[in-house]
């Protein structure tokens, strides 16, 4: 059998790790999934996807400060598990585990800082920035 999700999403709050009893790292997080599509009001809805991260994951998370609003890319598997609330009723809970959790913007877009002098210089060194053809004949390439 084949139990492989691949999701990109929001996260909807600030990752918070926690510790089992025999000292294990784990938090759980939900990411906000816009959907491909509108609906008739011609606006996006989105999926809240619960995730919980084990070990070393969470660990990454919460050392790289993973904060709401963040894209993060998840690749895990579906799991379901149950238990019996106060009133005796048995609840179902459908949760994707993190094997591996990838931020998809760059840090400093998460930060929500980008420095002026890194933009300057981007656009200094780009090749193709001046916007002047390059003349080239047919002799002077490789192939």
């Amino acid at each position: 059998m084949i139990n492989n999700v691949v999701i990109v999403g929001r996260l909807t709050k600030d990752i918070e790790i926690k510790q089992t009893a025999s000292g294990q790292s784990n938090t759980s997080f939900t990411l906000a999934i816009t959907r491909n599509f509108k609906n008739q009001n011609g606006e996006y809805d989105a999926d809240f996807v619960q995730v919980v991260a084990w070990r070393q994951t969470a660990e990454f998370l919460a050392r790289f400060g993973a904060k709401r609003g963040n894209l993060l890319g998840v690749t895990g598997r579906i799991q379901t598990r149950n238990y019996e609330n106060q009133q005796g009723q048995r609840v179902y809970i459908t949760e994707v585990v993190a094997d591996n959790v990838t931020f998809m913007e760059s840090r400093s877009t998460r930060e929500g800082t980008q420095s002026q002098r890194t933009t300057q210089q981007s656009s200094e060194n780009d090749p193709f920035g001046g916007g002047s053809p390059v003349n080239i004949d047919d002799y002077d390439l490789p192939f």
